[in-house]
């Protein structure tokens, strides 16, 4: 369920399904680069302004599942117009800051981003640009990132299936929405 906070800035509704904190693995694939899989936490959060803060921290997982190593962390601001036009402006820890571009699709939550500019530092490695989608699917949040280096045409690299971590706050709230309930919990469903 998507809940939009009342203090959220008016321009940010259209963003409400990113907000919170997601979990979960994907996959890491690109030419010259180790392949595997990876966990991935993200935040999007805000404040009352017309932005949400966005941080991502991914690390490499063995074949158990176990955190292994960092593998990218990246953070930004995104905006939305009132023509569901989104910017998002990002720095990444390889030395690479973008400014995304993009829009939310009709009438579901989804975006398409693609890079129209990049600046890198001498220590990054190759990069020219790339594009993401982010869907809201079932309650999860899913995406996929493309990357193109001068050497590399654009090309899938990353992509993870994320689920919301739900505070003891949240729980708390929901639990108090339900009003009261049976205590049987079988007089529930009668």
């Amino acid at each position: 369920m998507i809940q939009i906070p009342s203090d959220l800035h008016p321009d940010l509704v259209p963003l409400a399904f990113l907000l919170g904190t997601w979990e979960g693995a994907g996959v890491s694939d690109f030419p010259g680069a180790e392949k595997c899989n990876f966990g991935q936490s993200v935040t999007f959060a805000h404040d009352g302004r017309d932005f949400i803060e966005y941080t991502s921290r991914t690390w490499v997982l063995d074949a158990e599942g176990n955190k292994v190593r960092p593998l990218e962390s990246e953070s930004g601001y995104w905006r939305v117009d009132r023509d569901r036009k989104v910017e998002v402006v990002m720095v990444r820890d390889q030395g690479i800051v973008e400014v995304w571009y993009g829009e939310l699709a009709e009438k579901k939550p989804q975006i398409d981003l693609a890079t129209d500019a990049v600046a890198r530092t001498a220590a990054s490695g190759p990069y020219s640009g790339g594009k993401r989608l982010y869907g809201y699917v079932k309650s999860d949040l899913m995406w996929v990132g493309e990357k193109a280096t001068p050497e590399v045409p654009l090309r899938p690299y990353m992509s993870a299936h994320l689920k919301k971590v739900v505070t003891p706050e949240e729980v708390e709230a929901m639990a108090k929405s339900l009003g009261d309930l049976p205590d049987d919990g079988i007089a529930f469903f009668k």
